[in-house]
């Protein structure tokens, strides 16, 4: 268990002189630092933009690295990333949001290999902020009051919008 300790205390420590060197000018760090991100940029990107997931990802890790200089401290680095991956998502799931909901033909057995494609379908039918809420609570495991500074929403507000989303998601499911 030690072990497992110092070897995440060691990551840490690298991750943050990539984040120290990378403001200070560094290529071979920021690129290092967008690598290593890249992938959880995407994962979060993905449920919530859908099938312009790369395009907000890819959005996201410009605006990453445009940025980088304004994080203070290195250690807040995914949770920053993590706003800025999911306030794009959103943003491009708007920008494209579909005018009629696809719909949803049959309902997969549990152990079905399209399980993931047919929740994937029932997900395009909410509202990126509903997407959000679900994704972010849900996958990430965030809690309520991270979720409403995230978000920049009361944590009335994110209440409300898991409960519908929730309702949402249960209700487009059994269509």
């Amino acid at each position: 268990m030690s072990e497992q300790v110092a070897t995440f205390e060691d990551d840490q420590r690298q991750l943050a002189g990539l984040v120290k060197n990378a403001q200070h000018g560094d290529l071979l760090a920021m690129n290092s630092l967008l690598e290593r991100l890249h992938p959880y940029v995407s994962r979060l990107c993905g449920p919530i933009a859908l099938q312009e997931g790369p395009d907000a990802a890819q959005d996201a890790m410009i605006i990453i690295f445009r940025s980088l200089h304004q994080l203070k401290e290195p250690g807040a680095l995914y949770g920053w990333v993590r706003a800025i991956a999911v306030r794009e998502a959103i943003r491009t799931a708007k920008r494209n949001q579909r005018s009629e909901p696809a719909e949803l033909t049959e309902v997969p057995a549990r152990d079905d290999p399209a399980l993931g494609v047919e929740i994937r379908d029932v997900l395009k039918r909410l509202s990126p902020e509903h997407r959000a809420v679900l994704v972010l609570r849900d996958l990430e495991g965030l809690d309520q009051s991270d979720l409403a500074a995230l978000l920049n929403i009361p944590a009335a507000t994110v209440r409300t919008r898991l409960f519908r989303a929730r309702r949402s998601f249960r209700s487009e499911w059994q269509r």
